[in-house]
């Protein structure tokens, strides 16, 4: 990293998706002009290639292309069956999109707190909430740090319950030395935008290597249907274009290394905010972490973020209120209190940022705000 003489005064982004394009954008025009010319835009030879490159890269039999990880979740829910009065737990520190499918096939959502250092499904929690109605548990990796699956498995093995890995914020996480995905039943992908492997637009994913599982959301995906105009069951629109997929196919190999930059960037924040009045991100054992976000936790949050903002750099939160107390959920009757550590990371969490195109400069203006701000000399 540079020293503080060699500091970057302009602003810098959470993430910056501009020199993100800028740095594949040769690679970008050729394929899609391609398509352009060809007129093929829906389930087409990008698609179907990027469906077995991203299976291969994920060591997993089947990756079925979606229109975003929202409805990957959705997809992965109705292969499994879950319908009204099932029940299916997650985290109650996660995006609202872990939840929305389940209340949109009458399912109950059942909220479980999250172990205060990575964030993600305490499994001694889950035991506890387990009933003869639940059908699934849904892990989430959040921020890109995988969750305790070891456990997880046991636990839906012993009770004989479905496993899914939402894996949104963590494509290219491994644990146990194996890709997340390989730990479920079905796992679901986001490719937003700002995602480690984002599309220019919505896109998403399952995996499984289930042949059963991977041939259902296929048919829901396409308005339940295999054949032109026969439609087996009611399912829905949630094809990825050929313009995602070719953007995809050429992000995909870069992954790895974005993913190595983002952990340098996340070893030389840990050493610069040592010692700081905040909780620092850490790795998990057994686990590779690919860093979607460096999120830290302190009680001075807001007055953190506003002397970034002053700085020119900006900060955010993710996520500022539990599933809980979602206004959209209060028919749950959540409350405040109920899970308490969800409820903390929810006030005090802020996102630094962090992305593979980030320079060391910038990193380093960073860290020697925030060090400002906690009074402490670069």
């Amino acid at each position: 990293m540079k020293t503080t003489k060699e500091i970057s005064a302009g602003p810098i982004p959470l993430v910056d998706l501009g020199q993100e394009f800028a740095s594949i954008q040769a690679d970008v025009m050729p394929v899609l002009e391609k398509i352009f010319l060809s007129g093929s835009y829906i389930l087409g030879e990008n698609t179907q290639t990027f469906e077995r490159e991203l299976a291969a890269y994920c060591g997993i039999k089947h990756a079925v292309a979606l229109n975003s990880g929202t409805d990957a979740i959705l997809l992965a829910l109705r292969a499994l069956d879950i319908k009204a009065g099932d029940e299916v737990i997650v985290p109650v520190m996660t995006f609202i999109a872990t939840a929305e499918p389940i209340v949109q096939l009458g399912a109950t959502p059942i909220f479980v707190d999250v172990d205060p250092i990575r964030y993600t499904l305490d499994p001694q929690l889950v035991r506890q909430k387990i009933t003869s109605r639940t059908k699934a548990i849904i892990a989430v990796h959040l921020y890109g740090q995988p969750a305790d699956m070891t456990a997880l498995q046991a636990i839906a093995r012993e009770k004989k319950i479905a496993l899914i890995e939402d894996m949104a914020q963590a494509l290219g996480a491994r644990y146990e030395d194996r890709s997340v995905g390989q730990f479920s039943d079905i796992a679901c992908v986001s490719f937003f935008p700002t995602k480690n492997l984002g599309a220019c637009g919505d896109g998403g994913a399952v995996l499984t290597s289930s042949d059963r599982l991977a041939e259902r959301v296929a048919l829901l995906r396409n308005h339940g249907a295999k054949v032109k105009y026969r439609h087996e069951e009611i399912g829905y629109t949630s094809r990825l274009d050929e313009i995602q997929a070719a953007i995809l196919r050429v992000k995909l190999p870069r992954l790895d290394a974005w993913n190595d930059r983002r952990r340098k960037i996340a070893d030389f924040y840990a050493q610069k905010l040592a010692g700081l009045s905040c909780q620092l991100p850490t790795e998990a054992v057994r686990c590779r972490h690919i860093y979607h976000l460096y999120t830290i936790m302190t009680d001075a949050r807001d007055a953190l973020r506003e002397a970034l903002a002053s700085h020119g750099i900006t900060a955010s939160t993710h996520y500022p209120t539990p599933l809980h107390l979602q206004p959209s959920l209060a028919f749950l009757g959540g409350r405040t209190g109920q899970y308490p550590i969800g409820e903390r990371l929810c006030r005090q969490t802020l996102s630094l940022p962090l992305y593979p195109q980030m320079t060391d400069a910038q990193a380093e203006q960073v860290a020697h705000s925030v060090r400002g701000f906690f009074g402490m000399a670069s």
